[in-house]
């Protein structure tokens, strides 16, 4: 457990401020954690101001940075990956100071790691809420898709064909996830709970208030997963949302 100095350190570390909520997303390298908190500021990967992203693990120390709304009292940090040369797994959450933020979203990506099953663990020693997310649901259905026999290159296909085999493909994807992740929990003796199956482009258009007819039928768990975050965050400050506040809790 932390000692007090401790936990001051690591506030300090991070420039925990009272009266600002506190969001870590956390998670093996290479998850997508830059771009999900780039989505859920409202921001695109190359505007100024996003969280760096790239192939290889481009988070080597905690990055933090304010919500891109100013009337949100929301800060959003960027926490490096576990299982790299710089993070080991089983260091992870203390080293990175974990304990201190407000809450905690953890990030999955194509397997759940002993890793994530330690975040969740400790999150719920220290009563810090947690949320898992299962990121770029576009790029696994798409993989689902050519499992079934999907070819990008067939011009014969048409577009009934794809549609119907997308779908199939999808809720193949989403039953498998939220099949894998109660599995996992209950092997771990970890209470049930829901991960959230999003889309980092799709987040993004959600964020924004940004969804069109084409961006609603991408749509899987992007609208809950936003009003679920952001609306435990505000009823654990005790505050209501600031009005005038575009997309953030739709």
């Amino acid at each position: 457990m932390p000692s007090q100095t401790d936990l001051e350190d690591a506030k300090r570390r991070i420039g925990y401020r009272e009266g600002l909520y506190h969001f870590a997303v956390a998670g093996i390298a290479g998850s997508g954690k830059s771009s999900l908190i780039n989505a859920l500021r409202g921001l695109r990967n190359r505007d100024a101001g996003a969280a760096a992203t790239g192939i290889t693990e481009t988070t080597l120390r905690v990055a933090r940075f304010p919500d891109s709304d100013p009337k949100n009292p929301f800060v959003w940090y960027d926490i490096p990956g576990a299982g790299t040369m710089q993070v080991r797994d089983w260091q992870y959450f203390n080293q990175q100071g974990l304990y201190v933020f407000d809450a905690l979203v953890v990030l999955v990506d194509n397997r759940f790691t002993m890793t994530d099953v330690a975040i969740l663990r400790n999150a719920r020693l220290f009563g810090i809420p947690c949320y898992i997310v299962r990121s770029k649901a576009d790029v696994h259905t798409r993989n689902v898709m050519i499992e079934m026999g999907y070819d990008s290159d067939d011009d014969e296909q048409d577009a009934s064909t794809r549609s119907t085999l997308e779908y199939a493909a999808r809720d193949h994807f989403i039953g498998a996830t939220r099949q894998n992740v109660r599995e996992i929990l209950r092997a771990a003796d970890l209470p049930e709970q829901r991960v959230y199956i999003v889309s980092n482009s799709t987040m993004l258009s959600v964020t924004k208030g940004n969804v069109t007819t084409k961006v609603g039928k991408k749509i899987i768990d992007e609208f809950e997963f936003l009003q679920d975050l952001l609306g435990d965050a505000y009823k654990r400050r005790g505050n209501t949302k600031p009005k005038g506040s575009p997309g953030k809790t739709p």
